[in-house]
């Protein structure tokens, strides 16, 4: 099984990511957070990946440290938590953050991540309240969190957009509406959704 990728950014969309390694392209699932780090295109970048086969499928998902590859290994092993679910959770709260709720049993934080209902945020934390203690503690790579330390979840999604190809008056006008029609504390997940709708519908 592949277990990391080094190679080139070569295209950068929505849920994915292609990864061009000496000439193929990897097609790589990663969460919100993640594809907003991911240095330009054009850029080298390394990826480490965990592979899931199924009977129509081969997919490849990635992570920028290893802390965030296990927690995404963790929720996996959860009940009903495939790997899409997975992904869309780890979208929601910085991996920091999420493994803290986890451990202190916050399901009416975990329930504000889009698509997470009361019943797999309490799952989630009966399944991984203990386990995620035991989770390796591992420094955000350089650079990883430097919009979220110059002004929280609007800088990340504006940083997001910008990564897309938007450019930065736009990213920064959809960003705003996008704190208008949710809130200023509202996940970083839903405020990109947001903001990718008004890019669209503009």
């Amino acid at each position: 099984m592949i277990a990391a990728l080094r190679g080139v950014v070569a295209e950068k969309n929505v849920t994915d990511a292609i990864i061009d390694v000496n000439g193929v392209g990897y097609r790589v699932m990663l969460s919100l957070l993640t594809l907003s780090r991911l240095p330009e295109v054009g850029q080298p970048v390394t990826v480490r990946v965990r592979s899931v086969v199924r009977e129509d499928a081969f997919d490849l998902y990635g992570f920028l440290t290893r802390t965030e590859e296990e927690l995404f290994l963790l929720l996996t092993s959860v009940s009903q938590v495939g790997p899409k679910m997975a992904l869309n959770v780890m979208s929601g709260l910085e991996v920091e953050e999420l493994v803290a709720a986890l451990a202190r049993g916050e399901t009416a934080r975990l329930t504000k991540i889009h698509g997470v209902g009361k019943k797999t945020a309490d799952r989630l934390v009966l399944e991984l309240k203990d386990k995620v203690k035991l989770l390796t503690a591992e420094t955000t790579p350089k650079g990883a969190r430097k919009a979220a330390a110059s002004g929280g979840v609007r800088d990340d999604v504006v940083s997001a957009l910008v990564n897309l190809g938007y450019k930065e008056a736009q990213a920064q006008g959809a960003a705003d509406t996008a704190v208008d029609r949710t809130a200023a504390d509202a996940p970083f997940e839903l405020q990109f959704r947001e903001a990718l709708k008004v890019l669209r519908s503009g």
